[in-house]
């Protein structure tokens, strides 16, 4: 007799690639620490490490640059 599928086996199969802007999404909820837990699912299967990985970056990069750009423009008007 063949075993049934378990809902885990279904859950775990890769659902469709995640878009340039779900992954930005993902990537700014995480810096701020504010995530659905079935967002966060749905991401985990659609999106690749890689991405989240290069997002990443380029999102930390973004804010100090920022960053960098604040505060001179502080110390220039100070």
């Amino acid at each position: 007799m063949p075993a049934e599928p378990r809902s885990d086996d279904r859950a775990a199969s890769p659902g469709p690639a995640a878009g340039f802007v779900q992954i930005v999404v993902a990537v700014a909820a995480s810096f701020f620490g504010v995530r659905k837990r079935g967002d966060h699912d749905a991401i985990a299967r659609s999106v690749k490490p890689q991405h989240l990985i290069v997002a990443g970056m380029l999102g930390a990069a973004l804010f100090v640059l920022a960053l960098v750009v604040v505060v001179r423009l502080v110390i220039a008007n100070a």
